[in-house]
């Protein structure tokens, strides 16, 4: 008889540099949330790298900031291929991750990737700005954004903000883990208001930041892997839920799919590209919020990364972070292959 061997069990997946990485990274910013609630965000600026926005195209992309909300300090930065400025190109409006509470998109990673995508893909990307919490907490975040597409969707603010070959019938919200939160509400909340000339044809929901009052067995089991850690995550929905309302992570906004969730069988929400790591604590959250898509009717799209951990994409060194990027680039061809077919017919 013979014996049968079980398959390879994934494992993590990291370069040493990347490790270091994550971990420095981890260090300074489990030292800067302090016991209070309050964040000491003069210890943050050992690990804040800024990039300013760039006129002259580097490596085929310029770049350049609008302010939205000058007492909001509400600003995004567009990232133009400069390469392609005769093609009609899809907008990627993109929210930044860190937990509602760290970054900004002129921190050193998300300028690069922002690059990357508008390069790739290619895309105009624009990428928001929006208030942090503890000292702004929700719906500031959402709030921000939300108001950013309207803002993109007013005549005089589009063509002084967006190059003319920017087709905004061909949007995609897009974001990394609290980023992937936003993408989703904030889609779901466009469903919801006429705009002029401002269509949301998709979501890319990376590695979104859901959870809830349950533990699930993804955050048991894969405590002490990188960046995400149940002490962090409740760290940060509690700096995040507005004070007085009793702190319950089964709120709608965190726990999209749980007790509380919002019916949105007939919300005619765009498709969906999920992307979920194989080691993200985050893990099973994020496939629950795949099911119940898929349970309310819509289409969406799964893409694992079982080697890989919270913000995997995020490091160029990483092949997966080039895989996922062309990931994306079919994505947004596929869907938006679909909206030139609807405007024919």
């Amino acid at each position: 008889m013979e014996a049968t061997s079980k398959p390879p069990q994934p494992s993590l997946s990291l370069p040493w540099k990347t490790r270091i990485t994550l971990s420095i990274l981890s260090a300074v910013t489990d030292a800067s949330c302090r016991k209070n609630g309050t964040i000491n965000r003069r210890i943050l600026t050992l690990i804040d790298f800024r990039s300013p926005p760039t006129s002259k195209s580097i490596n085929g992309v310029a770049s350049h900031d609008v302010v939205v909300d000058e007492t909001r300090k509400l600003w995004f930065r567009v990232y133009v291929p400069t390469q392609h400025a005769s093609e009609d190109l899809p907008v990627i409006v993109f929210f930044h991750g860190g937990g509602f509470v760290f970054l900004s998109p002129d921190a050193f990673t998300y300028d690069a990737v922002c690059r990357r995508f508008a390069r790739k893909v290619p895309a105009v990307v624009v990428s928001v700005n929006y208030r942090l919490a503890p000292e702004h907490r929700y719906p500031a975040q959402h709030d921000d954004c939300f108001d950013v597409l309207k803002f993109l969707d007013d005549e005089e603010n589009r063509s002084k903000s967006l190059p003319e070959n920017a087709n905004l019938l061909r949007c995609f919200l897009a974001g990394d883990s609290a980023g992937g939160n936003l993408a989703h509400h904030v889609a779901q909340r466009a469903c919801e208001f006429n705009f002029r000339q401002l269509k949301v044809a998709g979501v890319v929901a990376i590695q979104p930041f859901f959870g809830g009052e349950e533990r699930t067995d993804s955050e048991t089991r894969l405590a002490g892997t990188p960046v995400v850690s149940v002490k962090r995550t409740d760290w940060m929905w509690k700096a995040f839920l507005p004070e007085g309302e009793g702190f319950n992570r089964d709120h709608p906004i965190i726990n999209v799919s749980g007790p509380q969730a919002v019916d949105i069988s007939e919300v005619k929400l765009p498709p969906v590209m999920l992307v979920v790591g194989g080691f993200d604590a985050l893990n099973d959250w994020q496939k629950r919020y795949y099911e119940w898509l898929k349970k309310s009717g819509k289409e969406v799209y799964l893409f694992e990364y079982p080697n890989m951990c919270h913000a995997f994409y995020i490091f160029p060194e990483l092949p997966e972070s080039g895989q996922l990027i062309a990931q994306v680039k079919d994505f947004i061809e596929k869907i938006s292959s679909n909206v030139y077919i609807v405007r024919i017919k």
